[in-house]
């Protein structure tokens, strides 16, 4: 789809003109620590809100609530005729919302879809409110803590990665004659979330999406560290003292699927990264 690229000086209509129209028929992704920052605005455990009001496998927000603009269904945590009610703790993709925004490279920058920006079809008034700068509107939106979060879990998603590397390529396995673990990698890149957390099983799924960290949630970079502590410790107790090379085989495709349906929650591709991560292991010799 075609995008427009932004500086952080560029001058959009971004002021929110709090209509809704944007809380009906999204696709809200939401990592770990935003589901945490959602439930405690919530009152309710990381866990309930979940079960409750999450789908594909705890990182997708359910969208459905009363239909409303274009008869489509709102947001699970949206109230008519008031708005949100998770408002302090909604999501980056809610605060960057028309915007998107992209690491490529290690560089970062943020865009829209279309070459017509895209608020002006469900909220034709926000051209008669205050412009901002794309700059001005994340520090209003307050998206630093979540832009933080969304930093840190892409380089958990690559540490989870990193380990699938491992069970491949420094146990023998790829030179034992395995013609399997790579097209596995190849499958869950392009399965449904719900099937990919399924066969991860709910002992991961689990570990994954609802932690068990007593942290301030206030500092994402602290949560996300305490995370990859723990999933790095669950790995190397589950992993550590595996027999056979079907053994191995097993937990490299386990891991790999975790580090995917990381990576689906921070929107990113994860049929591309299946590719990218093949195309890596077979430059190593898998």
């Amino acid at each position: 789809m075609l995008t427009t690229k932004l500086s952080l000086e560029d001058k959009l209509p971004l002021t929110c003109s709090r209509r809704g129209t944007c809380c009906h028929g999204n696709l809200v992704m939401i990592n770990p620590w935003e589901l945490f920052c959602l439930a405690r605005e919530k009152k309710v455990s990381p866990r309930e809100f979940r079960d409750l009001y999450c789908e594909s496998g705890g990182i997708r927000l359910r969208f459905d609530g009363k239909a409303g603009w274009q008869d489509k269904k709102a947001c699970s945590q949206y109230i008519d005729n008031v708005g949100c009610s998770v408002h302090v703790g909604r999501p980056l993709a809610c605060r960057l919302f028309p915007l998107g925004r992209q690491i490529q490279s290690e560089a970062l920058s943020y865009m829209h879809q279309g070459e017509v920006f895209p608020c002006l079809d469900g909220c034709p008034e926000v051209t008669g409110l205050p412009q901002l700068t794309v700059a001005e509107y994340l520090k209003g939106q307050q998206t630093e803590a979540f832009e933080k979060a969304q930093n840190e879990y892409l380089q958990l998603m690559q540490s989870l990665a990193d380990i699938a590397f491992e069970l491949l390529l420094d146990t023998g396995l790829a030179w034992s004659g395995d013609t399997e673990t790579l097209p596995l990698w190849r499958k869950m890149g392009n399965e449904a979330p719900e099937t990919v957390a399924n066969n991860i099983g709910s002992e991961w799924i689990d570990s994954l999406i609802v932690p068990e960290i007593s942290v301030d949630t206030n500092d994402p970079v602290l949560f996300v560290q305490k995370h990859r502590d723990l999933l790095l410790l669950k790995a190397q107790e589950q992993f550590g003292t595996l027999q056979t090379m079907q053994e191995v085989h097993k937990a490299s495709v386990l891991i790999m699927g975790v580090a995917l349906h990381l990576a689906r929650s921070l929107g990113a591709n994860p049929e591309i990264l299946a590719e990218h991560w093949i195309d890596t292991a077979k430059k190593y010799g898998a």
